[in-house]
């Protein structure tokens, strides 16, 4: 998996992957809001993959891709508080193959798709997993 990462990416493998692998035993058995608790500081970081028990024992090793931004508090009319609260909540987080890591990171970086869309193109996946373009 973590040679997948470290593959350029792309069409013909013309980009150079931009991430940042950590490897340390502290980190084991952290639950998912302990590591966004720990991320969420970082302004630079949007999202988070994590390598936890399900990506280790699955054939896919689909890593569990993980939303840092909070939502922010703005002055909402009536209507779009309404809708807000109407509106299911975003989702947390999905699992993405290791392809797909860097397609979410890219495009969340730009802020050409948003978090809930790469959700969305996962749960569409027979084993709910997101594979990249």
């Amino acid at each position: 998996m973590v040679a997948d990462l470290a593959q350029p990416w792309g069409d013909d493998g013309e980009f150079e992957p931009s991430v940042h692998l950590v490897d340390d035993a502290a980190w084991a058995n952290r639950t998912p809001d302990e590591v966004l608790n720990e991320a969420r500081p970082d302004e630079n970081l949007s999202v988070v993959f994590l390598a936890d028990r399900v990506t280790m024992q699955s054939a896919h090793r689909a890593l569990l891709a993980l939303d840092i931004t909070e939502d922010e508090e703005e002055d909402l009319g009536p209507m779009c508080y309404q809708e807000l609260i109407d509106s299911p909540p975003p989702p947390r987080g999905f699992r993405t193959a290791p392809a797909g890591v860097h397609d979410v990171h890219a495009n969340l970086s730009i802020a050409d798709m948003d978090f809930a869309e790469f959700a969305e193109a996962a749960s569409a996946d027979p084993d709910r997993i997101y594979r990249s373009f």
